[in-house]
């Protein structure tokens, strides 16, 4: 159990400084940074324990992006800026370049059985990362407001 939870903050850490240094370069007002590490951390971590509940790569990615997309929104409304401020850089550890990387090399190296296997996996990832964006921006704005208080 000890090991489990030692990998899931180590990898929590670094999605977290991942996510804040694509922050950077995506340009994110500073004051966001925070936010935006803490999404893309939790997001990766939702994915890494979804994993480890031995769930496909897409269905880990699906659930992952649920948590991202609403906590993007959620943040948004709470400070009052663009959800993709936070969406963008909080779905990139989820972002499966590294299927993109192996599919096109295989492909390169004329491995096409291999590539396909690759190519095919790394789409899966990327309609289930796009159905849960579409999802989530489904549900009403006022799901990630506040309630006021009754007096």
């Amino acid at each position: 159990m000890i090991p489990i939870i030692v990998e899931l903050v180590k990898a929590f850490i670094i999605a977290f400084v991942a996510t804040v240094s694509f922050s950077l370069i995506y340009h994110v007002p500073t004051k966001f940074y925070f936010y935006c590490g803490m999404i893309g951390g939790l997001g990766w971590v939702c994915y890494k324990i979804a994993t480890f509940l031995t769930l496909d790569a897409a269905e880990s990615a699906f659930i992952a992006t649920l948590v991202v997309v609403c906590l993007s929104r959620f943040y948004a409304v709470r400070k009052r800026c663009p959800a993709t401020v936070f969406l963008i850089s909080g779905i990139f550890p989820l972002v499966p370049g590294a299927g993109v990387y192996w599919t096109a090399y295989y492909l390169v190296v004329d491995n096409l059985r291999e590539a396909v296997t690759r190519g095919f996996d790394t789409i899966k990832i990327a309609v289930a990362i796009v159905l849960g964006i579409v999802i989530v921006f489904e549900f009403p704005q006022k799901m990630f407001m506040k309630k006021k208080m009754v007096e």
